[in-house]
């Protein structure tokens, strides 16, 4: 019967170098960075939004690394700072638009969106093509490729090509864990169902469903809804750690339907909060997984590597969050909803756990990395996914210029893949970015700062070290080549405040692409002062003459990579404004 079902509707075929399945921020990145670095690239999402938990269907904020200057760049950096320039009010219209825009502007990228993997064809240890369906047009999209990432949070791949997984808990011993349960279970942690409430200027009732849950003070320890805060987005309301996080989603949907409401009927009427102008504004119908199959790698990273800093040879990617473990029993039990366990930030993910042990050609990316549950409980968060995409769509594009495997980078061009990540600004910890010849060997000058900072090989501050070049608006910087060559272009990383605020005095807020609580006054966002806003590049032949002005105008963007394509033996570069403050920082000028 299957097979005469599937002749009744058409199925497309689609031919490319890299097919990501998932279009979350590690797919999604996966995907821009592959696609930059010339494969073409095909993204099938299961949704009509990309995003995944920070999208507008679920509204999770993304998390990221703690601490002075750990914010995370590259591509995710790119979006945020879309996102401060296009939704100062940070809405999730906007902000949902912002990544659409993202991809669909990509050059090299197909999206099929509505379309969800459910085949796959396998030949000698390999994916040859997977296959979906999508809801809106009736159709297969069949994806052929040379290599595929997934990038689904759910993993699934892994039981279409037979690739290697594991879900729950390791028992304490297996990798020597000190914060694993003694013996191994499936427990993980939770879904949950979140909601959004706005602040208006007139009442709003509410009557609750029938079916909706009825809570008490008593019945919410540690639980209580804030409404003072813009960061309340009631992630507390988890259930389904103790079930199958994939196979019942539909029936712990319905019960977190019925806690939501009645978490916001208990906002609404319990005469604990003076709630009588805040209207329910948005109710998330489709839960924000945290855990379910997680790939097994050529390593599986553990509690041990996350606390001891994660210092590998291979570091792709860096973490920072907190091993913050859920309790399986979300909000049915009154004990915490989670335990914080110490973790150093920043600290390295390996390239080995971001592809299959035994599936040739398959990466992942996002929460379903080669991890234990431990170790996951950190690397999950949606900043550090995006990292791990970035790392992974970089990787297929090493792997197919030299027609190697995953492992084959590994194994003779990992330097190489951390090198064109940290020339596309992402930080590795431990780790410094080789400077060009042509930089190397000109005469840097400038009136004012310090410009050894801007061939450093560091973009950003480390420890006590600032790593930028500072002086007043409208200084030049000269830069005299050794001799007359032909540039293709030039690298700038300019300063995007790593530590920004924009709401509070601890700049709490501003790790958020948005905000939940709208509060009837709450302030706008903007882009960051110490931003470079607009440059001029003037590019001189042996004589001193002119032969090339190139201006950046209102720049929104942290790296800038600008094309040149003119001989030149000198270049001057002239920060003329930024978004508000008096003197220009820049952290890096790069000649190729």
């Amino acid at each position: 019967m299957g097979k005469i079902m599937n002749t009744c509707f058409q199925n497309v075929i689609h031919e490319c170098d890299f097919c990501v399945v998932g279009g979350g921020l590690a797919g999604m990145c996966a995907a821009i960075s592959a696609a930059r670095r010339g494969l073409s690239v095909v993204i099938m999402q299961d949704r009509p939004l990309f995003g995944g938990n920070a999208s507008g269907e679920v509204r999770m904020w993304i998390s990221g690394a703690h601490g002075k200057n750990n914010r995370e760049t590259g591509i995710l950096e790119e979006l945020a700072l879309e996102n401060l320039y296009r939704n100062p009010d940070r809405t999730y219209p906007l902000w949902d638009s912002i990544l659409f825009s993202a991809i669909k502007e990509e050059d090299g990228i197909t999206p099929i969106l509505n379309c969800s993997c459910n085949d796959c064809e396998m030949s000698e240890g390999k994916i040859v093509s997977v296959t979906g369906w999508q809801t809106t047009t009736q159709r297969y999209h069949t994806v052929r490729a040379k290599y595929f990432a997934d990038c689904s949070g759910d993993s699934v791949l892994a039981p279409l090509t037979g690739a290697k997984y594991r879900v729950g808990r390791e028992s304490r011993t297996e990798f020597g864990e000190s914060i694993a349960p003694e013996t191994s279970d499936r427990k993980t942690m939770g879904l949950s169902c979140l909601i959004q409430a706005t602040e208006t200027d007139r009442p709003h009732p509410f009557v609750p469903p029938s079916w909706a849950n009825h809570y008490t003070k008593e019945d919410l320890p540690y639980r209580l809804p804030d409404m003072e805060r813009a960061d309340e987005n009631f992630w507390y309301m988890e259930l389904g750690g103790t079930e199958d996080t994939i196979s019942d989603t539909e029936e712990i949907r319905d019960k977190l339907l019925a806690v939501a409401l009645g978490i916001w009927d208990y906002v609404k009427n319990s005469g604990e909060y003076d709630a009588e102008c805040w209207e329910l504004t948005f109710l998330g119908f489709l839960p924000g997984k945290r855990e379910s199959r997680r790939y097994v790698g050529d390593y599986v990273m553990n509690q041990n590597d996350v606390a001891s800093g994660g210092r590998f040879d291979d570091t792709v990617a860096f973490g920072g969050w907190t091993m913050d473990d859920h309790n399986p029993f979300g909000i049915e039990t009154k004990e915490r909803p989670n335990i914080f366990h110490p973790a150093p930030s920043p600290f390295g993910i390996p390239y080995r756990s971001l592809y299959s042990v035994n599936v040739e050609n398959l990466f992942f990316a996002g929460r379903n990395i080669s991890v234990t549950h431990c170790a996951m409980s950190a690397t999950r968060v949606m900043a550090t996914c995006a990292l791990l995409g970035q790392a992974v769509g970089t990787a297929a594009a090493v792997a197919n210029r030299y027609s190697i495997s995953p492992r084959g980078v590994y194994e003779g061009r990992i330097k190489e893949l951390q090198q064109l990540l940290m020339e596309d600004d992402c930080y590795l910890p431990g780790f410094r970015m080789e400077m060009s010849e042509i930089i190397l060997k000109a005469k840097i000058i400038s009136d004012k700062g310090d410009v050894s900072q801007l061939i450093n090989g560091n973009d950003r501050p480390i420890a006590d070290e600032e790593n930028v070049w500072t002086a007043p608006m409208n200084t030049p910087i000269d830069i005299k080549l050794e001799k007359a060559e032909k540039l293709n272009g030039i690298r700038f990383v300019f300063d995007s405040d790593l530590n920004r605020e924009t709401i509070g005095a601890d700049g709490y807020m501003d790790q958020k692409n948005t905000i939940h609580n709208l509060h009837a006054r709450r302030p706008l966002v903007h882009l960051p002062k110490t931003l470079i806003k607009d440059l001029k590049v003037e590019l001189f032949d042996e004589n001193g003459k002119t032969v090339k002005r190139i201006m950046i105008n209102d720049n929104r963007k942290r790296l800038v990579k600008l094309p040149v394509f003119q001989k030149c033996s000198a270049v001057r570069l002239t920060p003329l404004s930024s978004y508000g403050a008096n003197e220009a920082r820049i952290f890096s000028v790069n000649l190729f």
